[in-house]
């Protein structure tokens, strides 16, 4: 599933191919938008939150959606209205939206809503603080993260409602760079580490922002150190593979029950309780 920077950044290349333009048609390709017609409205902003996107539109009205797992957004040259290019014909695409010159094709969609922009709560209110939001409010977040003291720290992380945008990578990394057994009760951490866990997840994903490092380090190409981030992974990844610090092959576990369960990566000396 993407995590937050990847969300920001999809925000942010469909706010840049539609902010301020009209939509000359769309196509939403789910039961209960079949019939709805967005045309003639113009796209305000498009911004994330956490892992959902909220496209805002004209006339009060806001597009809503999750990528879930395999779920995308691209931004392709519209050729003709409607469009007939090779990118909307999948089985698997959800949405069109066009103007004049952009198509912008949402595939595999996890969720697809329209609701009243007043009423974008109904959706994502759940939601702990943003990590990416300008005023994260951190400390709400680790009260939220306290809340049940028994649950492991990495599901903790992994729980929307706690803070927004953490997903599997930025629990991994963050619980290793400081040493925490991901399947440690969160009430057992010490105060101050846990908020060095939380504020190197939010630095790490605000410099991915800022730099595309999550798509280079995923490709294994060196990225620059800077005490933002590190060259690579360290246990995202690589599964049975030497710790970079202590070379004790790095193991893969599972966090939380089903139908929540996630798959985290860590080293079992480095990270030991």
């Amino acid at each position: 599933m993407p995590e937050g920077d990847a969300v920001w950044r999809t925000a942010r290349r469909l706010h840049r191919a539609l902010a301020g333009e009209v939509l000359l048609g769309s196509d939403l390709r789910v039961p209960a938008l079949a019939l709805t017609d967005l045309a003639g409205r113009t796209t305000l902003e498009v911004v994330p939150r956490g892992k959902h996107l909220l496209h805002r539109l004209e006339g009060g009205l806001t597009l809503h959606s999750h990528l879930r797992m395999d779920g995308s957004w691209r931004v392709l040259r519209a050729e003709g209205s409607p469009p007939r290019g090779p990118g909307t014909r999948r089985h698997t695409v959800r949405a069109l939206l066009w103007t004049g010159g952009q198509l912008a094709v949402g595939d595999q969609l996890g969720m697809l809503d329209l609701v009243e922009t007043v009423h974008e709560d109904r959706l994502v209110g759940h939601l702990g603080p943003d990590l990416l939001d300008r005023a994260f409010n951190r400390e709400l977040a680790l009260a939220n993260l306290v809340r049940d003291p028994h649950i492991p720290i990495a599901e903790a992380l992994l729980d929307q409602r706690n803070l927004a945008g953490i997903g599997t990578i930025y629990a991994s990394e963050p619980l290793f760079e400081h040493g925490v057994d991901p399947w440690t009760p969160v009430g057992q951490l010490d105060h101050d580490v846990l908020g060095a866990v939380v504020d190197t997840a939010r630095l790490w994903m605000v410099r991915s922002c800022r730099v595309g490092l999550t798509a280079g380090r995923a490709s294994g190409t060196p990225m620059p150190a800077d005490g933002w981030l590190p060259r690579r992974y360290r246990v995202f990844g690589r599964d049975g593979r030497p710790c970079r610090r202590c070379g004790t092959p790095i193991q893969q576990g599972t966090v939380g029950a089903a139908p929540r369960a996630r798959e985290l990566r860590y080293c079992p000396v480095c990270q030991k309780s």
